[in-house]
């Protein structure tokens, strides 16, 4: 699945996670593929429970990928 990153840094500074969100801005591309960057996000301190979470309550945009 693909975020982007812009919305997922925005996201986690509205719920006042201001240090993994520096993180995601530094370490992540533009358009994240939590498949293929699941090692930077873990690094982050993001893991794919927590995305999935995330993307359930719809707290940012995505776009499937086939």
């Amino acid at each position: 699945m693909k975020l982007d990153k812009q919305k997922l840094v925005e996201t986690l500074r509205t719920e006042g996670d201001n240090d993994t969100a520096d993180k995601v801005a530094a370490q992540l591309p533009d358009e994240i593929d939590t498949d293929a960057d699941a090692g930077a996000l873990e690094a982050a301190g993001l893991d794919r429970t927590q995305l999935m979470a995330k993307l359930a309550g719809g707290a940012f945009g995505t776009t499937l990928t086939p």
